[in-house]
């Protein structure tokens, strides 16, 4: 059993995967601080994860140092490994939310901000099948900070 998290903008997202096949979601609008450990605590309770996945950025950069933070602590407690990826693998591709208007777009594989006149929605979607060959053990999080 692995687990992916998406937690880049609200809500969080937790999979569940079986076999690569998605067979529990958990989506949860609170704060990726005090959830986290909330789901994770049921998850435990009931699964026995072989590996941890998660979106490593851009996007919100405390839930993102949040994230990695306690899943880095849970691969090393459970001794299980830790892969990541970036954002854009759940959303479509779309531009990812950095502050107010401005937003990550990737384009020929590199990660910059643009921004747009209009606030633009935020749809990240835990996929069906777990497709581990997106996924590096290459997990520290994409920082991208706009210039303010």
């Amino acid at each position: 059993m692995e687990v992916l998290v998406i937690s880049l903008s609200s809500p969080l997202k937790i999979g569940i995967y079986h076999d690569d096949n998605l067979i529990k979601e958990y989506v949860k609008s609170e704060q990726t601080s005090e959830i986290l450990p909330v789901v994770f605590d049921e998850i435990l309770k009931k699964y026995e994860p072989i590996a941890l996945f998660f979106a490593k950025g851009p996007g919100s950069f405390m839930a993102i140092k949040v994230s990695y933070i306690f899943l880095k602590t849970l691969s090393i407690t459970l001794g299980v490994k830790l892969f990541g990826c970036d954002g854009f693998e759940f959303n479509q591709g779309e531009p990812i939310r950095a502050m107010r208007k401005v937003y990550f777009i990737k384009e020929n594989g590199n990660i910059t901000t643009k921004l747009f006149k209009e606030e633009l929605a935020q749809n990240f979607n835990l996929p069906s099948r777990l497709e581990k060959e997106i996924f590096s053990s290459d997990c520290e999080p994409l920082y991208i900070l706009p210039a303010v």
